[in-house]
């Protein structure tokens, strides 16, 4: 292989052949992007047409090696020489010495680890052919099938990053030449992007109630509850709550669920109409751990809709999550929300002495737990 980004080698590894893209590939590229997951998460056009692919194989990439910027490559099976993705290095900058990654798996070679084996190809690569010291991976939060093949390639995802466009935030993450590149992942993590890679699921609970992603039809009940005198006792609620404060919860809900810190959701009653919100949030410490946090409408309380959506979303996290352990705090006092934790299984275990904000004081707050 030579030392340049232009001299388009050919790299076999990790049982995959990563070659440039030929005119031949035109056909199955087209084929390959009329997958909604390949349309949802990368930049490819949309609808993606034939003159699409082409422009691609015969122009796009081969200037990419021409002009040092980039290098793409097709990966094929090594006996059929059938296309299987996408993966490359989609930009260079030889300031800094480093490359961002980008890849994509064409529907029918999924589940077969391609975007993972290719990514350690195409990085090890870029260390010793090109004398890189830094491979970058990005992707739009929420494209958990993507963070987990950069996990198992050996990337460390580190943080967030806002992106250009639509206002929108990434993750990303980087790989040195020192790290490996076959990591041993918890398989909390591969249970989880599974998890947080699909749609949000609707949630029944008892006495027929919904717990579902919350709706724009939901603002004028969620206002009303907000001014309730008896939530803002207890919940350090805007003062005073307007409609954009709901309208921005709103807006702000799907980001936890594609992120994958936990689930929020409004709770219907039999009707259909918003009765609460809920929601749990994972432990950014501790995996295994997840706190449960909730708010009732006053028309709702009394009537046991909090006890069944609470207990139906423990049941949700202990199952799809794996998690050990689900703790309930609320202030010392707040006598309702105790007693909803306690009929929904909660033992309270103790007071913690300061341990809540509210409007820029600090409020002591019982504590409850609740084990699988």
């Amino acid at each position: 292989m030579g030392a340049q980004a232009n001299s388009q080698p050919e790299i076999n590894a990790q049982g995959l052949v990563l070659r440039p893209w030929r005119a031949e590939d035109a056909e199955a590229v087209h084929r390959a992007c009329q997958d909604p997951a390949i349309q949802r998460w990368t930049r490819v056009p949309s609808p993606y047409l034939p003159e699409h692919a082409r422009y691609f194989v015969t122009r796009l990439a081969p200037a990419a090696w021409r002009e040092g910027t980039g290098a793409p490559f097709a990966v094929v099976d090594p006996d059929s020489g059938d296309l299987l993705a996408s993966c490359g290095l989609v930009t260079i900058d030889r300031v800094l010495s480093s490359a961002e990654v980008g890849y994509w798996t064409a529907p029918w070679a999924r589940g077969r680890g391609v975007a993972t084996r290719a990514t350690r190809a195409v990085a090890r690569w870029a260390f010793e052919s090109l004398g890189l010291r830094r491979v970058v991976w990005q992707a739009e939060i929420g494209n958990h099938a993507s963070r987990l093949a950069a996990l198992r390639a050996g990337f460390r995802v580190e943080g967030y990053l806002r992106m250009a466009e639509d206002g929108r935030t990434g993750w990303v993450g980087a790989l040195l030449p020192g790290d490996p590149t076959e990591p041993v992942l918890d398989e909390r993590v591969v249970r989880r992007a599974r998890v947080f890679g699909a749609p949000q699921p609707v949630l029944r609970a008892e006495g027929g109630l919904r717990l579902r992603p919350h709706e724009a039809h939901d603002v004028d009940a969620m206002i009303a509850t907000c001014r309730d005198p008896e939530s803002a006792r207890w919940i350090p609620l805007p003062r005073p709550y307007e409609r954009a404060h709901a309208e921005e919860f709103v807006r702000s809900t799907p980001a936890k669920w594609a992120r994958g810190d936990g689930m929020r959701c409004a709770v219907t009653d039999p009707d259909g109409a918003w009765s609460a919100s809920i929601e749990l949030t994972v432990s950014a410490a501790d995996p295994l751990v997840a706190e449960v946090g909730f708010l009732a409408a006053p028309w709702a309380r009394g009537r046991g809709y909090t006890t069944a959506a609470v207990t139906a979303l423990c049941e949700w996290g202990f199952r799809s999550l794996g998690l050990a352990r689900i703790v309930w705090r609320a202030h010392v006092g707040n006598d309702a929300s105790r007693r909803v934790a306690e009929k929904a299984g909660f033992t309270i275990e103790g007071m913690q002495r300061a341990g809540l904000a509210y409007h820029g004081e600090r409020r002591d707050a019982w504590v409850g737990g609740l084990i699988p």
